[in-house]
Parts: C-alpha cells; structure tokens; sequence
C-alpha cells in the first residue's frame, strides 16, 4: 500500500524578513518600517506636504536603518557611504517645542534631501532637557557617525565649545557667534530686522515698539540687538518705554503683555515682535483689551510659521527657508569631512524675505 509523502511547508516569511532579504531597500520598504503609507514616505523624501515632526523622524530614521538611497542617488553610489547625525537639542523647551516643530521639520528635509544626494544616511535624535555633558559623552561614543549637524537654538557658546570637544566635524544651526572658532549656518538677523523696521518706517510709522524676551536664545539677541542698530541706520528714535520683553511662549507673551497693559504701559503704533509664537500671544492680549490690529496697532513678526497666513488677522512675518539653512549645513559638513584638516571655520548666514500680509 502506498503512503503519502509529506510535504514540507514553510511559514509566510513575513514583511520584514523580506525586506532583509532585498538587496535595495524600496519606499514601500521604508513605509512598512515606521508605519506610513509610501505617499508619506515620497512627501518626507522630497520635502513636500504637511507631515508632523514626529512622522518626519520616524521615516527618516527608517531610511538611516534600512540604508534606503533615492533613485537619483544610486547612479553616484549603490549604497550609503557614511552617517550623518543631527541632534534636535531642547535645554529648556523655550523655543524648541511643539509650537516650532514646522520648523524644525523644514531643517530636516533640507538636510534629508542634501545627505541622500551625497550619499549618506541621516539619522535624527531628540535631547530634550538633557544636559549637554551627557549629550556629547553620547556623541562621543556613537560608532560609525562621521558628522553632526547641531540644532543650536537653545545653546550657550559654552555648549558649543563642549560639543565641538568631542572631535568629530560638526556644523551648528539656528544660531550664530561672531568670535566663537565654529562652523555655523543661519538666518541673517541683521537684514531680517531691517526690511521689517524699513517696511514700518515706508507705511510712516515714527514710533515703533519691539516684543522683546528675556529668554536665552542667541537669535533673540541678535534680533534684539539688530533692532536698535537698525533703527539707528533708519534714523528713527528708540522710545525704551515701547520695549516690552515677555516669554517666548504663546502663553507666556500674552500672560506677559496682559501685565503689561493692566499696568497702564504705553502702546507704540507698530511692533515688530521677536518670533510669530510670540507675536500671536502679544495680538491676543491686545484683543482682549479692545486695540485692534492693524487698525490700532500693526504687527509684524518672524519666521512665517504656517499658522500666520490663517490668524486673525493675517500676520505679517519675515521668512526665511529653514530648508535652504538645512541644505547648506550638510553641504559644508561634507567639505569637512572631505577636506583638509586645517580648514578654517566657515560662518554662513541665509538671507529672509519679508512676506506682507494684513497685520503690518
């Protein structure tokens, strides 16, 4: 009598021991690794749509796993030579928070799309309220990485010198120092503040105020300090009562400027407030005791955040392309990397646009 032959099976091989099996990683791939549809894959790649922080890191740290290179790329390199890391750095949540996560997404894709042209990968990580001690010890010990892009914003020029201690090439964004020996990339405040105060002085505003804040961020210093130097080069006289510093959060500006006028401060005819966040707080507590914008008072902010083309009223803003700042920073990283060791720093400053609307 005959028997049966038994006939091996095997287990489905799942989705990701195929995706371990393919020699090139695809955006399918990469969709399947951090739990996105490849439309929101294609959108991070390519620096397009209205994707979260949050969901920019997670694809783009599955492009660093998987070593995904983007067509165009794979005719320079059939794989991704080197890792470059960009640390995300909240010290103290002031300014790097969820109210400026758009921005931080753009340094991203700027950085994204330039890294996977020269053929590196990019990876992402978040340091939020850890001290920059542990920080660097960590940087120290990453094996593989061979340049970082540092997220500057909250830094000190003593983080600075701390992180660049470490050895490993590193460029710092969203911040700048004129006599500290770093590679720097960012916004040009200086030209920035001018064509906000020149757009004042054309509409013949004569007395115009500043939202100032106290908190420790170098690009409000240098927006604070290129306020008076320009209204000096403008020939417009500084009134110090019109100067009013607040929190740099939407909370803590309008908080701020409630006080302010509970106390019976001074209101100028225009502001130029310090970042949109900040410029939001401020028109909510103008609002709230009756002065109209612009009719009252004109406002003008920084940095062109998306919700400024739908506020109430539309606000006036100065933009500057985080994508082009994010793009140069991993341009000169690759110089670093690739050139001599005895090149001197390099400090380059991105120029702004002023983008008129109905506030100001």
């Amino acid at each position: 009598m005959r028997k049966d032959k038994k006939v091996a099976t095997s287990a489905p091989t799942s989705n990701f021991e195929n995706m371990k099996t393919k020699t090139i990683p695809t955006i399918r791939d990469i969709a399947a690794a951090s739990g996105v549809s490849a439309a929101t894959v294609s959108l991070v790649l390519n620096g397009k749509g209205e994707i979260s922080e949050a969901t920019r890191v997670r694809v783009l740290e599955a492009v660093s796993r998987l070593k995904y290179v983007p067509r165009a790329s794979r005719s320079r390199s059939s794989e991704v030579k080197e890792t470059l890391r960009f640390l995300k750095i909240a010290k103290h949540g002031q300014t790097v928070n969820r109210d400026h996560s758009h921005f931080i997404s753009d340094y991203i894709d700027g950085m994204s799309q330039e890294a996977l042209r020269r053929g590196y990968a990019l990876e992402v990580t978040s340091h939020d309220g850890e001290t920059i001690a542990a920080i660097a010890e960590a940087v120290a010990g990453a094996a593989g990485v061979s340049g970082i892009i540092a997220l500057g914003t909250e830094l000190s020029e003593g983080d600075i010198r701390l992180l660049q201690s470490v050895g490993t090439p590193i460029v710092f964004i969203d911040t700048f120092h004129d006599v500290v020996e770093a590679n720097f990339v960012n916004m040009n405040n200086i030209d920035a503040v001018y064509k906000v105060l020149e757009r004042f002085k054309s509409s013949g505003f004569t007395r115009i105020g500043f939202v100032a804040s106290y908190v420790g961020t170098t690009n409000f210093k240098l927006r604070h300090d290129a306020y008076f130097s320009n209204m000096e080069r403008l020939g417009l006289e500084i009134d110090p009562s019109l100067i009013i510093s607040v929190e740099s959060t939407f909370n803590g500006a309008h908080r701020g400027t409630s006080e302010y006028l509970a106390s019976g401060g001074e209101l100028a005819e225009c502001y130029f407030c310090t970042n949109d966040i900040m410029a939001f707080g401020f028109a909510r507590a103008l609002r709230e005791n009756g002065v109209g914008i612009p009719q009252d008072v004109s406002l003008i902010g920084f940095d062109n955040l998306p919700m400024s083309a739908t506020s109430d009223p539309p606000l006036t803003t100065i933009d500057v392309s985080k994508r082009k700042i994010g793009f140069h920073a991993v341009a000169l990283l690759d110089d670093i990397i690739n050139g001599p060791p005895d090149l001197p720093c390099v400090k380059m400053l991105v120029g702004a646009d002023l983008v008129a609307r109905s506030s100001g």
